[in-house]
């Protein structure tokens, strides 16, 4: 008996013309997206209005494309463009419109307030459909590195600008003489004295701002440390210790401090296990722990998390609640940090006061009485140290790294986000926030939230 296949006819027209929205699976995320984004009540829109006489391509059109391209891996502008021909979901997204790639680049570039409110929106929006509780949070913070649109070898340190400095005005100082005299050798074909001469004294321009970027830097820095440095010492004669009293900072440049070319606002900082350095900047998250929804973000250019944690808490919108505890590791403990926030707000602090190895001997694993409380006097640090030995707080301590950590995980191995595409401090926040948005949308559609928002319609 013979096989009998389907038949494949590409080549008769449709009798009918076709609905896009059949192509699509009735659950696909790009269906949730849609409907999410039109039910946002959106005001933050800058669109082109210099009457050039092109068509306006609908803001939430474009804004849902950037969420889902993000929240699907494609990054680059130049491919989203490609994928509204290529993607059946995006084509049914667009209406089969095809927005060119300086339309897309445009629109994400200009909008960080439109972006910052979908953010908002999203989040109030995850609260009607009950994915997301109303207030009285419990959060957990980190910081991940994730690299600029910048190689760390277009940087140069400030010691290394200094001696380039010296060359170049010894180079140039060889030129000049080289034009005064008659008889000098020639250059090579297609070069010349002036062009050289120029090229030699830009380069010593650049490298001269480079330097005073760098200095100024290094004067906010000391700026920052010397108030720290005051205070160790006030508490140092309270307490009348001896012993060597802590160093004062420095307001000179360090000979490594490095100044980027590309782009001047991002930093050199460790990156993966601590093995290597990239040009990067620190991108913050406070996750709410049932939820895992983002609840706030930002991007930070500093190297480590020691000065992050009111900043990133201060992200966390109004409209998400008051945050009741946060949860973060050693690296942003600070008792300056955790004595404002916890003055100054209804948050209890959760961090770990130094680091400890995951592995948990014997003697962890047997019941122990609770811990008796702190003195009346007792530091911060001893504070935190006992509110993390208490049941109550291992327990919830627990919460952090089962949170935070998955995200990024989330984040950078199956969304694929590793690298910012804009560039400058302002841009990569811009892009943060978006793929923060994505992330959250596709969390929710993840959670089952399409067929609430399908009800709620």
């Amino acid at each position: 008996m013979a096989t009998r296949f389907v038949s494949i006819d590409r080549d008769t027209p449709l009798l009918l013309p076709p609905s896009l929205r059949d192509w699509v699976p009735s659950d696909h995320l790009v269906h949730f997206i849609l409907d999410a984004v039109d039910a946002l009540e959106l005001r933050q829109i800058r669109v082109n209005t210099r009457g050039t006489g092109s068509e306006q391509y609908p803001p939430h059109m474009l804004l849902s494309l950037l969420i889902y391209s993000y929240a699907t891996g494609t990054f680059s502008s130049r491919r989203i463009e490609q994928s509204t021909y290529d993607h059946v979901p995006v084509r049914l997204l667009t209406a089969d419109t095809h927005p060119d790639h300086d339309t897309l680049c445009t629109f994400r570039r200009e909008n960080q307030d439109l972006l910052s409110e979908s953010f908002v929106k999203v989040l109030q929006l995850a609260q009607e459909l009950k994915g997301l509780k109303f207030g009285q949070l419990t959060v957990a913070a980190d910081g991940t590195k994730v690299q600029a649109n910048a190689s760390k070898h277009s940087a140069v340190s400030y010691a290394r600008a200094g001696e380039k400095i010296d060359q170049l005005e010894l180079e140039v100082q060889q030129l000049l003489a080289k034009a005064e005299q008659a008889d000098s050798t020639p250059l090579q074909d297609g070069l010349t004295l002036p062009d050289e001469i120029t090229r030699r004294q830009e380069r010593k321009a650049a490298l001269a701002h480079a330097r005073a970027e760098i200095e100024a830097r290094a004067h906010a820095r000391y700026t920052a440390q010397l108030v720290e440095h005051k205070a160790k010492l006030a508490e140092r004669a309270a307490k009348e210790a001896g012993g060597k009293p802590p160093q004062a900072p420095s307001p000179e440049p360090k000979a490594k401090d490095q100044y980027n070319f590309t782009d001047p606002e991002s930093r050199i900082m460790k990156a993966g296990n601590g093995q290597h350095f990239e040009q990067s900047y620190n991108a913050q998250a406070a996750v709410e722990v049932e939820s895992r929804l983002i609840v706030g973000e930002r991007v930070s250019a500093a190297p480590n998390d020691k000065q992050e944690l009111a900043p990133t808490l201060a992200a966390i919108p109004e409209e998400a609640g008051a945050v009741t505890a946060a949860l973060v590791d050693s690296g942003y403990f600070s008792e300056k940090a955790v004595t404002q926030i916890e003055r100054t707000t209804d948050t209890v602090i959760y961090a770990a006061v130094e680091k400890t190895g995951h592995h948990r001997s014997v003697a962890d694993l047997e019941a122990r009485p609770e811990p008796k409380a702190p003195a009346a006097d007792a530091s911060v640090k001893e504070v935190m140290r006992h509110r993390l030995k208490t049941t109550a707080g291992k327990t919830l301590y627990k919460l952090r790294q089962q949170t935070v950590e998955p995200v990024f995980g989330i984040i950078k191995s199956v969304m694929g986000f590793r690298e910012f595409r804009l560039r400058g401090h302002k841009k990569a926040s811009t892009e943060w926030t978006l793929i923060c948005l994505a992330y959250n949308l596709k969390r929710l559609h993840r959670m089952g939230a399409g067929m609430k928002l399908a009800t709620k319609s």
